[in-house]
This record gives C-alpha cells, structure tokens and sequence, in this order.
C-alpha cells in the first residue's frame, strides 16, 4: 500500500490546510458516504499526528499516512490523491497494489 501524491494535491493541502514543514495529514475511513471499494463509507482527511501508522509518504517536510487501524478500508490498493480542478477539491483513486 502507497500513497501517491500529485504536485496539485500537495499544493491543494498547502492552500486549503496550510500545511507546513513537520506536519502530518491522516487519511482514514469514515462511517458515511460511499467509495470504489466499500459503500457505507468514504475517505476522510485531517492533520493528526501518527500513532501506529501501516504506510507514510514524506513530500515536502510534511508526512502523509494511514494507520494500521484503517488498512482494512483499502484492500490492498494504493491511494492516489489529486485535485479537481473545477471544483478545487481532493479527488481519491484506487489501484491494485
């Protein structure tokens, strides 16, 4: 499992959440909503520090992971993260690892 970035998306996080070198971005499952692998659930996103995390990918001084707790949620998938560019939002894919 990886997380992969795209120069917008990092520059979505700067913008939008102000991240800055030291920080740490969690992206985790939630209870609502509805993804490509499990309906009843989406994929959340909040600056939190790490506890047990299963993957991190550094850009930039600032740290992007997952926690052991929610790998069930991407069955052996990596997240890809970029930005819709007409809606300025984060858009999530999802590719057999």
């Amino acid at each position: 499992m990886e997380i992969v970035l795209s120069n917008e998306a990092l520059q979505w996080f700067t913008d939008e959440m102000d991240v800055k070198t030291g920080d740490s971005i969690q992206f985790f499952a939630r209870y609502g909503g509805a993804s490509p692998l499990h309906d009843g659930f989406s994929l959340g996103v909040r600056m939190e520090s790490p506890d047990e995390a299963a993957v991190i990918t550094e850009r930039d001084g600032v740290r992007y992971y997952i926690e052991s707790r929610d790998e069930w949620y991407f069955l052996e998938h990596d997240l890809h993260v970029n930005v819709d560019p007409k809606l300025n939002e984060l858009i999530y894919s999802y590719e057999k690892a």
